[in-house]
């Protein structure tokens, strides 16, 4: 019996003791959670559209935000806030006091305005809509002289002329390859095709040696600058190789 109570109590000592040390523990985990994860430093990247303030506002949107921690792991289950023209924005911990914010934006072509929603619909490489909005976008393209009847997010343009799509694209796409995107595209015909770089109109004319001639165009243009005018591609072909330049009056 004696023996037995000495077991007892022996068991109860290190209950007590292990109990103690998990509070301990526990203790000192939440302090190192509370003092040390603290949100001192945030480095966005990726983002062009919105200024870095913003994507932090986005982010470190409630009471517990100053918490590098929390702000770490809320991410890990849940989506950030949906924002215009944003794919996606993944959150991770540098150190306990420095946040990473890497911006996914949506890769935009060019837009069309759509009188019947009043928006701008912005158009993807595949030529799926991506967002509806009244903002203009610097450094995307208008695309003017096309309309389609209906939109429906994230699926294919439907555009009245059939054809235009495929045109589309292939000029969007070229033209930023080589960091020439227009200020605005004029779809006259699939045959008369138009570039306006602020007082400069390019006259592309259909889509045939469209690499040939945007190359030209690359090596060009920096020697319009200043000039009005309009600069004719649209009859270049690699046997007829002239290009001119019409200055305006």
């Amino acid at each position: 019996m004696i023996r037995d109570k000495r077991r007892k109590r022996k068991r109860r000592k290190h209950f007590l003791l292990g109990f103690l040390t998990f509070l301990l523990l526990l203790a000192l985990a939440v302090l190192i959670i509370f003092k040390v994860f603290t949100v001192q430093n945030v480095e966005v990247e990726g983002n062009k559209l919105y200024e870095d303030k913003q994507i932090k506002e986005w982010v470190l949107n409630d009471d517990y935000s100053w918490n590098s921690l929390y702000v770490y792991l809320k991410y890990r289950f849940t989506k950030t806030k949906e924002v215009p023209f944003i794919d996606t924005m993944e959150v991770s911990l540098k150190s306990p006091h420095t946040l990473a914010i890497k911006v996914y934006e949506k890769g935009l072509l060019g837009y069309l305005y759509m009188d019947s929603v009043g928006q701008n619909v912005y158009f993807d490489k595949d030529g799926f809509v991506v967002e509806t909005s009244s903002d203009v976008i610097e450094g995307v393209p208008r695309i003017n002289g096309l309309s389609c009847k209906d939109i429906i997010l994230y699926e294919k343009l439907k555009l009245d002329d059939k054809k235009a799509l495929k045109i589309l694209l292939s000029l969007t796409q070229t033209l930023k390859k080589y960091k020439l995107v227009p200020d605005s595209i004029e779809y006259v015909s699939s045959e008369d095709l138009e570039l306006s770089y602020g007082q400069i109109l390019v006259k592309v004319g259909s889509t045939d040696y469209l690499t040939e001639k945007v190359k030209r165009l690359e090596k060009i243009m920096p020697n319009l600058d200043g000039l009005a005018g309009t600069l004719h591609l649209e009859d270049w072909t690699p046997d007829t190789t002239d290009i001119t330049f019409q200055k305006a009056q």
